[in-house]
């Protein structure tokens, strides 16, 4: 077993990671009658793309020797409805300018075959852009 769930009440789960013992909240959004205090479950999906293909890229960086220590993703998440899910994720990840083109090649595929990336169902729009332009 990975985690354990527990609904608490007021639309709010407790996620506990049974390995580590990390635990983290979630909320019902504002918008589907939560509190909106913390993630909610499908933000915890959008976020988990952008973890995990700064995750890989960060084995791969490893291996090539680059250092991508600081890089950030900004994630957004678009809900569609009928029925409600997710219809669209953007990551935008802003990466070291002293990286070789090369380097910058590899780690962008890398990124896009993360094992979230190709967890998600295909129409789900993914739009994510890389800006190697980080001093």
């Amino acid at each position: 077993m990975t985690s354990k769930v527990t609904y608490t009440g007021e639309l709010r789960t407790t996620c506990h990671h049974l390995r580590s013992g990390n635990e983290f909240i979630t909320d019902a959004p504002v918008d589907n009658n939560g509190l909106g205090e913390a993630f909610s479950p499908t933000d915890t999906v959008a976020t988990g793309l952008a973890s995990c293909m700064l995750t890989v890229m960060g084995i791969k960086a490893r291996d090539l020797s680059v250092d991508l220590k600081g890089v950030t993703a900004a994630v957004t998440k678009h809900m569609a409805s009928e029925p409600r899910r997710i219809a669209k994720i953007e990551v935008h990840i802003e990466l070291p300018s002293a990286v070789s083109d090369k380097h910058r090649t590899i780690l962008e595929r890398t990124a896009n075959t993360c094992p979230v990336h190709h967890s998600l169902h295909p129409d789900i729009e993914k739009e994510i852009t890389f800006n190697w332009t980080k001093a």
